[in-house]
Order: C-alpha cells, then structure tokens, then sequence
C-alpha cells in the first residue's frame, strides 16, 4: 500500500498493511526535524509518516490587516516557554448587541478566494497521499467572534441574536467550501467538520445547548461533504464522549484527537462503543508522555494505543494526540514513529 491507500483503508474499516501514521507540530518541532533530517521530504521517508496532503483557495478578497483574518479577528504572537502560539486579542463580533448590528458587520464572502488552481493541484497531491481540504467549525468560530465567554453567555441571553450569528457563520462556510468542493470534484477524501465542545475535564457545553444552537448547523456542513463524498473529520479536545451518538448520526468518520486521559475518553471503550462508526486519529499523549516520558515509555504509548484502537486490524491513523511541543524531546518522537512502524505492522 502506498499512503493514500493505507489512510483510505483505515477510514473506510478497511484492512491496512501497517497502521499509517499522521505528524501535527508546532513550528519549532518542525524546525528540530528538518535540521535533524535536512529536508521535509527526508523526514517523512525516514519515520515512514503517511501524512494526509492539505488543500485550500487563495485569497484575493480585500486587503487583510496584519495579524487579523478574514473576519477581522485579530492575533498576536505569544511566547511561551514550549514556543511562539498565535493567541487572539480581540474579537471581531464584541461589539454586536443586536441584529441590526449583526446584519451591519462585513461578513466574509466565498467570492473572496480563488478556486482556480485548486483542481490541478487536488490531482497531483492525491497521487500518493489523502487529500483533505476545508475547516468547517461553527462553535469555534463564535467563540473566535464573540470571545469564549460572551459565545457562552449568548445563548441563554439572546437565543434569537445567537441563532442569527451562527446562520451567518455556517452560510460562508457552506458557500465557500462550496466552490471548493465544486473546483475540485471528485478529488477531495476529507474534509474538517469541528469544534472543540470538551476540555479537560468534561464538556463545555450542555447536551441540550449543543442540540438547539449547534447541531443544526454541523448538519448543514455535514450535509454538504455527504453531497460530494467527502469523508468527515472531527477534531474535538478534551472529553467529548456525550456528544459522540450525535456527531455520528449526522456523519463524522474520523474522530482526532483522542485524549484517552480524560474523562470517557478511555481507548478500549472508545473502540467498543464507536469504532464500527468512526476511525480513530492521534491518541499517542503529548501532555506528559512525549514531552516527559522516557523513549520506552513513548514506545509502550504507540503499542497501547494500536493495541486500542487497531485491534480489528484497521480504523486507526496514529498521530500525537495534538501538535507536538518543542519541549518534546527528539529522541521521542523519533521513539514513537519507530515504534509504530515496526509494531503496526504486526
């Protein structure tokens, strides 16, 4: 099997030759593995990463100031003692009281991005790997909009204002990741559908806030993707488990990053309970194990997460369970891709 197929089988419960293997990393991990390997296309071959290839349209809409989005969300750069993260600064729907103030704000257009060239390059990608394109995440984006805790009071304070940010949201993600699905027919095996509804304790959110504000709109995008073919990827931290019946009865087919440390998020019961439904993507522990655990220690992970979570012999694309931190040692990661490809292909 070549990488593409390897992913695609996984997805689709499908028997794999070894398990494939994904790679997310902060840019300084990315730097320590070049200057270790010298080139992205060495790193890849030398840990035998399958990787899934990124698609997406350019932007020509209206001049972006720098550090901000196409929504007016502006960002800095932070530095941490495990690196520079981009953290947000303000929120671009903070001043929004009513809808007429909502009705007043620019929202972003599709016609804002070029599909033009995506087609050619959806076809030379998709020879050797998976292609996923598109970032469809309503929950996410009012938080980014609203700021996390203004998006939390919303919908007890003004359901009718909430309702009407969160439709305006979804339109531009539809009409936009339309045209791209449009470009590209055919081409594209993924497509992210997500929203990070857990933390590291439990949900964010009620069940029931999800099911009246939310859910409506993660249909939309799901139905979408269902349109064209395209398999649906949810990335949702922390403990997501309440929400997992709902977010399969509407679609998704890949669940990353599988925080089996907290709470519901346990691997065996995961596999049990929804492995015939979704494929599992991450899981390998970059809170302690990697950045703090010895190279054994990272192997025993990747041994205890296949064992979990590909014990069927598929439905499993193992991955750190988010980006890799620069305070992971080298060492480790090299542990961990060597680990799963000798003992994934058992």
């Amino acid at each position: 099997m070549n990488s593409r197929e390897r992913v695609l089988a996984a997805i689709n419960h499908q028997p794999f030759d070894r398990v494939p293997t994904d790679i997310w990393a902060t840019g300084e991990v990315m730097q320590k593995l070049a200057a270790h390997f010298g080139s992205w296309e060495n790193i890849t071959r030398e840990l035998h990463i399958d990787g899934i290839a990124g698609l997406g349209a350019r932007y020509i809409g209206p001049p972006i100031p720098d550090g901000c989005d196409e929504w007016g969300n502006k960002s800095a750069p932070i530095q941490y003692e495990t690196g520079v993260y981009w953290e947000q600064c303000s929120h671009a729907l903070a001043h929004v009281k009513t809808i007429d103030d909502a009705v007043a704000f620019n929202w972003p257009q599709a016609a804002w991005w070029d599909v033009g060239e995506m087609r050619g390059q959806a076809l030379e990608r998709r020879k050797l790997q998976a292609v996923t394109c598109g970032y469809m995440a309503p929950f996410y984006f009012h938080n980014k909009l609203r700021g996390l805790e203004q998006s939390f009071i919303d919908p007890h304070e003004d359901p009718e204002l909430t309702h009407f940010i969160l439709g305006k949201i979804t339109d531009y993600f539809v009409a936009h990741h339309r045209r791209m699905f449009e470009a590209c027919e055919g081409l594209i095996d993924i497509c992210q559908v997500t929203d990070d509804l857990g933390c590291q304790t439990g949900p964010l959110i009620s069940l029931e806030t999800y099911r009246e504000f939310y859910k409506p709109h993660h249909v939309r995008c799901c139905e979408l993707c269902k349109e064209f073919g395209i398999k649906i990827f949810h990335h949702d931290d922390g403990s997501c488990r309440e929400f997992l019946p709902d977010l399969i009865e509407i679609g998704i087919g890949i669940l990353n990053p599988v925080q089996w440390n907290c709470p519901g998020m346990e691997t065996k019961a995961l596999k049990r309970d929804f492995g015939g439904a979704v494929c599992f993507h991450g899981g390998i522990d970059n809170q302690n194990i990697l950045p703090f655990g010895t190279p054994e220690d990272v192997r025993a992970e990747v041994r205890h997460c296949t064992d979990d979570l590909a014990g069927d012999g598929t439905g499993y694309i193992l991955a750190p369970c988010h980006n890799l931190q620069s305070n992971t040692p080298l060492e480790n990661i090299l542990a961990m891709y060597d680990e799963a490809w000798n003992y994934g292909r058992r």
